[in-house]
This record gives C-alpha cells, structure tokens and sequence, in this order.
C-alpha cells in the first residue's frame, strides 16, 4: 500500500484474521486483491455449492462474515475501515472495497479479534445451563450494529425452527446431489478447506433437530445433556437481496466473536433456509413476515465434560490473494 497506510506485513495480518472466518462447509469462497489505497474482497464461484446454497445466500453469508473479520481485525491493529459493499454492479462477484485510515485501537476492538482464533463452530449438544439475558442482549446488539435484527425463539417459535431443521435434514437424505456435495466437503483428515472429521459428531450421535447431519464425523458429543439446551437465534433482514445477505453476514460474526468472547459455544445454521418451502415457514411463523430470514444461530455452554474442539485449517494466505495486474480467479468463472 501507499506510504502512510498499513504495510504488507500488517494487511497481511488482517487477512490472516479475515480467513478464520465461518463459512458454508469451510469452502473458504472468497478470493482478496490489495491495492494501493484499498483491501478487495471477492467472491470465489468456483467454490459455490450448487445443490446445497442454490440461491448462493451461504457463499454471500460467508463473504460477509470474512469481510467483518477483516474489520476486525484491521481495528485492532490500528486502522478503521470505509466500506464500499457490492462498488461494481457491472462485476456481482466483487463483494466490497477497504478503505483504511488511522485509528487508536479500544479494548473492545482487540477482545474482539482475540476471540477469533478462539472461535469454532461447536456442533455438539450444550449444557443445561442458561444463557443470561445480558449475553443474549450483547450478542443482538452486536448483529443490529450490522443492520440485522435478532429473533430470540422460544415455545412454538422454537418448535417451528426445530422442526424446520429436521425437515431440512429429511429432505436432502433423499437428494443424491446434495448429498455428492456433503461427502466432497466433509469428513475430511488431511486438507486445508471442507470440514474436518474430528469437527463433525459421529453419523446418529446428535439429533438432526439441532445440526446438520454431516459425512463420516468422529467427534464425540455428551451423552450426558439436553439436546434441547441453548439459545435459538434467527437473524433476519428487511430485504432478501445481495446487500443484505451480505450485511446478514458481518452480523453472523459479529454475534459470533461477541459469544466467543463471552465463553459461550455457537454454531450457525443454514440447512433450514437452504429449502425453499421452509424458509417460507421460518418466515411467516417466526419472523411475521416482518423481515427475511437469513441465518439461525445455536447459542449455550459447552459441557463441563466437552473437550477442547480442534482448530479447522484454512488455506494458505498465498492461496486466496489475486495480484492487482490480473483479474480475480472468479471473473472468468462467473
């Protein structure tokens, strides 16, 4: 960059903080190019899921939570952030343009991006124990600083979501392609994207009311807790267009590191929003039709008995950053 902006050495550190981000089945679908005043954020289409996001709503969830990373990051090694989302209409798969300036970090800044490489998706059962309404408050206002409204569900709200997930479940056991798509992306022991086998619980050790039901998984889940133990949040957005998914998003790890940093587990889920007819449904009788629901988020305390969860890999830095005298990756893809 520029004289006067962040080095290589220090945007190369964000990037490395952007990468953690959570994305559908770890398939890391973003692509960066650095320029001399501004960090680009792409979306990488070759590592669309077509069976499993159709509408790439979890490819542009995933963007946006790499995107809210960086942010994150970059505050808490001095520098704030201008945000240009979707600068190009003529190029849909350039998510946003970076701009950077000085900024004096606040403890809130660097907690947040300490929780980062603390952050894992913790697919397993909870504890019992409640989440105290303070965490739930900071965890909503975190995503309504991203534009998103927070949906806490309980009694028949929570039920629909329930059933929901399991619908979803029932509904892709009997779809060969999306199920060509899980085992391509899951169960995985040596790489460096997909979704490791000792992230996944074991094939029928988790009830598929609570998670997507992953491919060759070997991580064990207490037998001893509630599988009805958390928070079910839903995130929803007053408009289902690009922009919004995006911004839904930033919010998702908003919400995340704010958790995190509380100690508490989470896990997104998509599965339910990824059937057309159930999202409808999540909609209509949880939202009121108010707003569009474009993420759900499992929220509690890990078990005292639960172990540490492995860190996921990410590819390498060199892997995902696109020189400036060439097009990203994805613009012949799109």
């Amino acid at each position: 960059m520029e004289r006067g902006l962040p080095d290589d050495k220090t945007v190369r550190t964000a990037l490395a903080l952007a990468v953690r981000a959570p994305s559908v089945h770890n398939t890391q679908p973003w692509r960066w190019r650095i320029g001399d005043r501004t960090i680009h954020l792409y979306a990488d289409l070759s590592r669309h899921l077509e069976s499993t996001d159709p509408d790439r709503r979890d490819l542009m969830l995933s963007c946006g939570a790499a995107l809210h990373h960086l942010r994150v990051g970059l505050a808490a090694l001095g520098w704030s952030t201008a945000v240009h989302r979707l600068p190009d209409p003529s190029q849909p798969d350039h998510v946003a343009s970076v701009e950077v300036s000085r900024h004096t970090p606040t403890d809130e800044d660097i907690a947040l991006a300490a929780a980062i490489s603390r952050r894992r998706s913790d697919r397993r059962r909870y504890s019992s124990w409640p989440v105290p309404n303070a965490h739930i408050r900071a965890i909503s206002d975190a995503a309504a600083r991203e534009g998103v409204l927070v949906y806490q569900t309980d009694g028949p709200a929570r039920a629909t979501i329930e059933d929901a997930v399991f619908a979803a479940s029932q509904v892709h056991a009997n779809e060969p392609e999306y199920l060509t798509e899980l085992a391509i992306w899951t169960g995985r022991n040596v790489s460096a994207d997909g979704v490791p086998a000792k992230n996944a619980p074991v094939p029928g050790s988790s009830d598929p009311s609570y998670t997507r039901q992953f491919a060759a998984g070997t991580l064990a889940d207490p037998v001893s807790t509630d599988e009805s133990a958390g928070e079910l949040l839903v995130f929803g957005t007053s408009s289902d267009d690009p922009m919004s998914q995006l911004r839904a998003g930033e919010a998702m790890s908003a919400a995340l590191l704010t958790a995190t940093a509380a100690g508490l587990a989470a896990c997104p889920l998509t599965e339910p929003l990824e059937v057309s007819h159930l999202r409808t449904i999540v909609r209509t009788d949880v939202l009121d039709d108010n707003g569009f629901p474009q993420m759900i988020l499992r929220v509690g305390w890990a078990p005292i008995a639960a172990g540490p969860l492995p860190e996921t890999p990410r590819r390498p830095l060199d892997e995902v950053i696109d020189p400036f005298d060439r097009a990203p990756a994805t613009a012949d893809r799109a």
